[in-house]
């Protein structure tokens, strides 16, 4: 069971928490983060591109020359495919590039990608997460305590909203709430940094399937 330091925005050792194995003590799953995250990323995608089909072009109902005598290649309409300006042939069309993952592999995947930044040591489980006054020049004096280098991830179920306008101008620092928080989020980031209600919002989350 892994045994983490609490610390508070001083970086003041303030207790110690035992964090669940089954959520946080796992053997990394690959597979499972592989198949979250690239499915997470296709989730993101507008998937608006779009092309006209010679249906869908105006014009080109009227058969530019007669069939024969002229010469040249018999043509039925200027807006065939081989013309300048006609539809085109199986171009792109709207569509959804979601993926199904099924609700087991993606809790997985979750437990793997927090139990890799245990086992790097780049898990920090903070106290509590407070801003008095929303200034970015306080919140990186937080930042200097905590000692972290690299992108930086906060986690809380408490956010006020000072903090996030706090930090949100420190370009390797981002915000996440816990109920909305993703594999990609967790794993696009060098360091991860818990409040103690979110470590515990977790377990509860993934600790019953």
């Amino acid at each position: 069971m892994p045994k983490l330091t609490i610390i508070n925005q001083t970086g003041e050792k303030v207790g110690n928490i035992e964090l669940s194995d089954y959520v946080f003590g796992i053997a990394p799953h690959q597979q499972a983060i592989f198949d979250v995250v690239n499915a997470q990323r296709a989730a993101m995608r507008q998937g608006t591109s779009a092309v006209k089909s010679r249906a869908e072009v105006r014009g080109g109902g009227k058969k530019p020359w007669r069939q024969k005598g002229t010469g040249r290649a018999r043509q039925g309409s200027i807006r065939s495919p081989q013309w300048r300006g006609g539809g085109i042939v199986f171009g792109p069309t709207p569509r959804s590039y979601s993926v199904k993952i099924n609700k087991k592999v993606r809790n997985l995947a979750f437990r793997s990608a927090l139990s890799s930044h245990v086992l790097e040591n780049k898990l920090t489980v903070l106290d509590k997460l407070i801003s008095e006054n929303g200034k970015t020049k306080e919140f990186q004096a937080i930042l200097n305590s905590l000692n972290l280098e690299g992108k930086v991830l906060f986690i809380s179920n408490e956010f006020d909203g000072k903090e996030v306008r706090a930090g949100r101008n420190i370009p390797r620092v981002q915000f996440a709430d816990v109920k909305h928080v993703s594999v990609y989020d967790v794993l696009n980031t060098k360091n991860l940094v818990l409040t103690e209600g979110a470590a515990k919002a977790l377990e509860e989350a993934l600790g019953n399937e």
